[in-house]
Formats: C-alpha cells, structure tokens, sequence
C-alpha cells in the first residue's frame, strides 16, 4: 500500500499589543501560514518557478480580564465586530471609560482562565 505524503506547514504568528489597562489587556493575533518547500506564490509563481499553493491568513483578539484573570478569543464574525469597535474608536477618540465598558461586555464572554507558557 503507498503512503501519502505529508506535508508540514509552518505558522507564522504576529501578535501586537493594542490596549493595557488596569483592568484588561487586548492583543490582535495575526497567522499566516507559511507554504511547504517547493510551493511559491506572487511573482515567483507568476515566473513558474513552482506550483502556486494559496495561503491562509487569520487574525483574532485576545482580551484578557485581569480582575477575573479569565481571557477569551475573538475570531471569525466576533472578531470582524470587534475590528468595527477598534476602527470606530480611531475616528471618534473615545474615553478610557468607553473602551473600558465595551471590553468589560467582552469580557463577559471569558470562560478560560489565563495560562502562562
């Protein structure tokens, strides 16, 4: 019987502080995963230098609850309504108490306790 091939890909994670309160802590978490030897893509693959593969980008948030010590992750439609509360308040400027009450109501989400690793 013939063995399939595994292929491997590599994550590549970009993680960037956005917000540290007193009270609660929001990372925007960025993955990309990178593509398996000898797959290529932009101009490399245009040039046919190699199977063209697609590459998957995701990103999410982090909001930890520093009082709870709970934190949950925002990802897929969450994560897209939460991106609108972020660019919101880059045009409008809001209090620190604003942003402090829109991320206590996210926080209401958080079930998983902070891990450190």
């Amino acid at each position: 019987m013939p063995l399939a091939r595994v292929t491997r890909h590599r994550e590549m994670t970009t993680m960037k502080m956005l917000y540290d309160s007193k009270y609660f802590v929001v990372v925007h978490m960025k993955s990309c995963a990178s593509l398996p030897d000898g797959f290529v893509t932009g101009a490399s693959a245009a040039a046919g230098d190699g199977p063209q593969l697609p590459v998957l980008e995701r990103h999410g948030f982090e909001i930890v609850d520093k009082r709870s010590g709970k934190e949950v992750y925002l990802d897929g439609s969450w994560a897209e309504l939460f991106q609108r509360h972020i660019q919101a308040w880059q045009e409008n400027a809001p209090t620190q108490q604003e942003v402090e009450d829109t991320l206590e109501q996210y926080a209401e989400l958080a079930q998983n306790p902070v891990v450190m690793h």
